[in-house]
């Protein structure tokens, strides 16, 4: 052995076993994306998904570097803080809504995605469930836009004579096909809805001007879109409405829990679940190209009894009997 090659291995064999491991680790670099949350609030906001990286593993510090990005509420960001992402070429983008991954998925066709949408066949975002094809995969929150009219159903059921219901969602949840698909159930039951519409940037302010335009003489109900813009003020609805108040259905189980009468929802918590699986499987070396879009199908009814009879409403016992919680 050469002199030189001599001192280089007798100098490796002195550096401590966990400062070699310590080398030896390679961090993953993830870009975060969401459509509204500010920066600063995102890790308090998304607490869940933080703690299953940690479950699985992704420690940020450790084998975990992350990188967070927002929109602010403004749908006219979208496109480019989707390119400045993709800019800074992270090992993957985790991202929600469908807005949102179209923006990424014009932006890059090698990076990563993982994400949360409606149908994602019918936006054009994978080519299919079973083989998304191309760099993003993820979770479907979509069951059919008639999930959207169901709603409106399960309101009327729990609200007597519901004739009259305001309808909470931006320009483009009200002429989208979802919209399109509470109109059609709101003429199948002889409701009249009537549009009231956030504009960006969507922001608290927004939501207080929206919802205290409603007065209650006006309407009997309020239904919530279940855009993924309203995520970060998912709460401050509920209170606002319950000034009003009004009785209101919502797409988020949080939100019947925080108050509201009652919602129809997907499960957050088992997407969140999944697409970290999804994110740590890719980090491990599977290719989204090949990985299942999963397709959500358990959708939930929870009623706030409690909230009910602060409205002076008495649930039909049958709507009770069928929902999964109730909250006394």
């Amino acid at each position: 052995m050469r002199r030189r090659e001599f001192l280089a291995a007798l100098g490796a064999a002195f550096v401590p076993v966990d400062a070699r491991a310590q080398q030896a680790i390679t961090k993953k670099r993830i870009a975060i994306l969401v459509s509204s949350t500010k920066v600063e609030d995102m890790r308090r906001a998304y607490k869940m998904f933080f703690d299953e990286l940690r479950r699985v593993g992704l420690v940020e510090g450790e084998n975990l570097v992350i990188e967070l990005y927002s929109a602010e509420g403004r749908s006219d960001r979208y496109e480019s803080v989707a390119r400045e992402v993709v800019a800074t070429d992270p090992d993957l983008i985790y991202t929600g809504g469908t807005p949102l991954t179209l923006k990424l998925k014009a932006a890059t066709s090698t990076i990563p995605i993982v994400t949360a949408t409606g149908d994602p066949i019918r936006f054009g975002i994978v080519a299919s469930l079973a083989h998304p094809g191309g760099n993003i995969t993820g979770v479907s929150v979509d069951a059919g836009v008639e999930i959207w009219g169901k709603r409106l159903e399960l309101l009327g059921q729990a609200v007597p004579k519901l004739k009259r219901v305001a309808f909470i969602s931006t320009q483009g949840g009200w002429s989208g096909a979802g919209g399109r698909a509470v109109q059609d159930a709101a003429l199948r039951l002889g409701i009249s809805l009537t549009s009231a519409l956030l504009t960006s940037p969507l922001n608290e302010t927004e939501y207080r001007r929206v919802l205290g335009s409603i007065q209650r003489d006006q309407f009997d109900g309020i239904m919530i879109s279940d855009e993924n813009e309203h995520l970060r003020y998912r709460v401050l609805i509920v209170q606002l409405i319950n000034q009003i108040p009004l009785p209101a259905i919502y797409p988020l189980r949080e939100q019947a829990e925080a108050g509201g009468l009652m919602s129809y929802a997907w499960d957050v918590n088992s997407v969140v679940r999944r697409n970290v699986i999804q994110i740590s499987e890719i980090l491990h070396g599977a290719n989204p190209a090949d990985m299942p879009y999963f397709q959500e199908t358990s959708f939930e009814l929870i009623i706030n009894l409690k909230t009910a009879r602060e409205l002076g409403l008495e649930i039909p016992a049958e709507l009770v009997a069928g929902a999964a919680t109730v909250i006394e």
